[in-house]
């Protein structure tokens, strides 16, 4: 393990379907042309940084995101990274899903056919053990809902606090440490 990882996350760009709130996980969207110019200023904000292991989600908004930030010739392909399923509500916004589930939320409620909580945190607690063990500074390219439970994992919270944390599109993150204690350094930035 590597003592005192850091954790750097970008969220990818604006989508169409992130333009309008729609749950966004297995339909591949491209980013828009707004999405691009985002990710290509997140170059400019990630330049200086050296990274030992680069991250990104196999779905194209976060592996174009990673590219037009510089990065897509170093970004290893993590299926642990991809966007929370939402089975039967993707598509969906939250609002049209509360019309037949009032109160529904992501990270409280189930989603006929897609993942829980639990299944989502399992898959970012292997890739918070990856980053860990194989990395000092890491930078992973992903979703909003993936994102906001990894980082409520790395700081050893259950992954419905995730629900707390804001996370906007093509944003900067940082998942580090204070003294020997998980901490979020920095948050949608």
């Amino acid at each position: 393990m590597t003592e005192g990882a850091e954790l750097w996350i970008a969220r990818h760009g604006e989508t169409e379907w992130s333009r309008t709130h729609r749950h966004t996980s297995t339909t591949d969207l491209p980013l828009t042309s707004a999405g691009e110019q985002a990710a290509k200023a997140l170059a400019e904000r990630l330049a200086g940084t050296t990274f030992d292991l680069v991250l990104t989600s196999p779905l194209q908004r976060a592996r174009q995101t990673a590219r037009l930030a510089g990065f897509g010739d170093r970004a290893v392909v993590d299926p642990d990274a991809h966007e929370w399923r939402y089975g039967e509500y993707e598509g969906r916004t939250t609002a049209e899903i509360r019309e037949t589930v009032p109160g529904w939320t992501v990270f409280r409620a189930p989603s006929p056919g897609g993942e829980t909580a639990a299944d989502v945190a399992a898959r970012v607690d292997r890739l918070i053990a990856r980053v860990r063990r194989e990395a000092t500074t890491a930078l992973l390219f992903a979703h909003g809902h993936v994102l906001r439970v990894l980082a409520a994992r790395w700081v050893d919270l259950p992954p419905e606090a995730g629900a707390h944390l804001v996370l906007n599109v093509a944003t900067l993150s940082v998942l580090g440490w204070e003294r020997d204690t998980p901490a979020v350094e920095r948050w949608n930035s």
